[in-house]
């Protein structure tokens, strides 16, 4: 106890020291309190403030218009699973208009476009300013009936002319083929050696309703066919099926796979019941193919 007592036993000293060190205290914090220091306020110039934070505004938001991605004009026709996604369209969306297209078919206007993937009102107007369809959908130009030579009573046979003959200026006189549609029959004949093997081949030019195919085979038809060496479907093998037009390596491997399970095809009413048999494309199919099956020697 001694000992504890002991630490609180000041010389004379050390309780001035501790007086003085008291006072000190009392000093300053009658000081702080009592004492009115000059404040610096800042003056701030509204105006000023609220035309450089609009001025920055304006410069955040054309930086954030730069780093969009730049959407240029294209062909809706054309929009990939990847294009697609990046304008914002849904996976449903898309496989809409892949299902379309995979119909041989086309989209030739903005509501047509809607129509097919079913997008919505804000979408299709941010989408819509960069369609871009071909000249003759957007401006087709109207023709002149001077040369409407043809009239529409029907041709026999032995007054049509040879489809595989006919020049784009003779086309152009059939009502609704132009120069554009003239040119691109010859295009599309000329990428086969000895031209078309039959009229239906003109479903496979882009742009060519059914209404004008009907008006040009009543003027023209295949009379000098392209010679071709038709393939036995019951023997072919993939790589001989995939050179006919719309057969692709898919839809080559379900025609051998059901080949195998049928043990053989009959007819062409047999191919119609293969997953995803183009059957818009059955009658072009059909010009490139024999069915025969192999005799069994007993």
């Amino acid at each position: 106890m001694q000992n504890f007592k002991s630490h609180f036993t000041f010389s004379k000293e050390q309780r001035n020291g501790i007086f003085l060190l008291l006072i000190i205290i009392i000093v300053a914090q009658c000081v702080y309190f009592f004492i009115d220091y000059p404040s610096n306020n800042i003056q701030v110039n509204k105006e000023e403030l609220l035309k450089y934070t609009k001025e920055i505004d304006s410069l955040r938001f054309h930086k954030t218009q730069e780093n969009k991605p730049k959407i240029y004009p294209f062909n809706p026709n054309y929009i990939t699973d990847y294009k697609g996604s990046s304008l914002g369209m849904s996976n449903e969306e898309i496989d809409r208009l892949l299902t379309f297209r995979k119909q041989n078919k086309w989209i030739n206007s903005t509501k047509q476009f809607q129509e097919i993937t079913k997008v919505s009102d804000s979408l299709l107007k941010v989408l819509s300013p960069n369609f871009k369809f071909p000249e003759w959908v957007t401006n087709p130009k109207p023709r002149n009936n001077s040369f409407q030579v043809y009239n529409s009573k029907p041709r026999t046979y032995a007054n049509k002319q040879d489809l595989n003959k006919v020049t784009a200026q003779q086309l152009q006189k059939v009502n609704g083929v132009g120069k554009v549609l003239s040119e691109r029959i010859i295009k599309y004949r000329n990428k086969f050696k000895g031209g078309f093997i039959a009229d239906i081949q003109l479903q496979d030019v882009y742009g060519l309703s059914p209404e004008v195919i009907e008006k040009i085979t009543d003027h023209f038809t295949v009379k000098t066919p392209k010679a071709i060496k038709k393939i036995n479907i019951n023997t072919t093998t993939i790589d001989d099926l995939v050179t006919i037009p719309h057969i692709d390596y898919d839809l080559a491997h379900d025609i051998l796979e059901q080949r195998q399970l049928r043990e053989g095809y009959n007819s062409i009413d047999d191919l119609i019941k293969v997953k995803d048999f183009p059957l818009n494309k059955i009658k072009i199919i059909e010009l490139y193919l024999h069915f025969e099956k192999e005799k069994i020697n007993e």
